[in-house]
C-alpha cells in the first residue's frame, strides 16, 4: 500500500513510498517507550519545527562531549606521547595529534551507536504510531547534526557550531541529490539515512570554511 511520509521540518513535496505501516498496537510495553524515548529525544513531541529542536539537541551533546573530551585528553595530552625521546614540544605536539585522533575516533563510535539506535527506534515509532517517518522522530536530526562537527578542530569558537548548525538545517531541509532519494529506503533505515547525509555535506562545507578561517 501507498503511504505519504512525514517530515519533521519540509520544504520539498511529501515522498510516497510503498512500505507497509501496521496498526498502532493497543498497548505498548517497554521496548515501545524505550524507542519513543530514543526516538523523540524528549523534544520531537514539541510541535513547532521538531527537527529543528532534535538538531539543537545534538549541539548541546557536541559541546558537552566536546568539554568532557577537552578536559580528559586536550588538557595535557603530552601522556599519550612516547615516555622516550624527543624534547617536551615534540612530546607534546605527538600527544596533541594522538588526543586529537583519540577524540574523533570516540566521537565517530558514539555517532554510530546513535545512528543504529535510531534506526531500530524508529522503525519501532512508526509501527507504534502507524505512521510513515512521523514527525515526532528526531534522532536521525541529531546524528546529523553530530556528524556536521565530526572533523572541525577541538578548540573552534562559537561561530563554528552556530554555522554548522545553520549549514545542517540547510542540507537537511533542502535535500540536495541524492538526500531524498534516500528517504524511500525501508523503515528506519530511510529515515536516518537522509539526515546522515546531510551531514556529510554540512561536515564537509564547515571543514572547509573552517580551514578558511585558519588559513587567512
Amino acid at each position: 500500500m501507498k503511504v505519504v511520509k512525514e517530515s519533521s521540518d519540509e520544504l520539498n513535496p511529501a515522498v510516497v513510498t510503498t512500505a507497509f505501516i501496521g496498526r498502532a498496537p493497543r498497548e505498548r510495553g517497554l521496548k515501545d517507550y524505550v524507542a519513543l524515548a530514543v526516538a523523540t529525544c524528549g523534544v520531537g513531541l514539541i510541535p513547532l519545527a521538531p527537527g529543528t529542536w532534535g538538531s539543537f539537541v545534538g549541539v548541546v551533546f557536541y559541546v558537552l562531549f566536546n568539554s568532557l573530551s577537552n578536559a580528559l585528553l586536550m588538557s595535557d595530552p603530552s601522556w599519550l606521547a612516547d615516555s622516550h625521546g624527543g624534547g617536551a614540544f615534540q612530546s607534546l605536539a605527538l600527544g596533541t595529534l594522538r588526543a586529537s585522533f583519540l577524540r574523533t575516533s570516540v566521537l565517530l563510535i558514539i555517532i554510530a551507536v546513535v545512528t543504529y539506535l535510531g534506526i531500530w527506534a524508529a522503525t519501532r515509532t512508526e509501527k507504534i504510531t502507524g505512521r510513515k517517518d512521523p514527525g515526532t522522530v528526531v534522532v536521525d536530526e541529531v546524528a546529523g547534526q553530530l556528524i556536521t562537527f565530526l572533523f572541525i578542530p577541538w578548540d573552534s569558537p562559537a561561530w563554528v557550531l552556530v554555522v554548522g548548525f545553520v549549514l545542517f538545517r540547510v542540507f537537511d531541509i533542502w535535500k540536495p541529490y541524492p538526500i531524498r532519494r534516500l528517504e524511500s529506503l525501508e523503515s528506519g533505515l530511510g529515515i536516518m539515512a537522509d539526515d546522515v547525509l546531510a551531514g556529510v555535506y554540512a561536515a564537509t562545507l564547515l571543514s572547509l570554511l573552517t580551514s578558511i578561517y585558519l588559513l587567512f
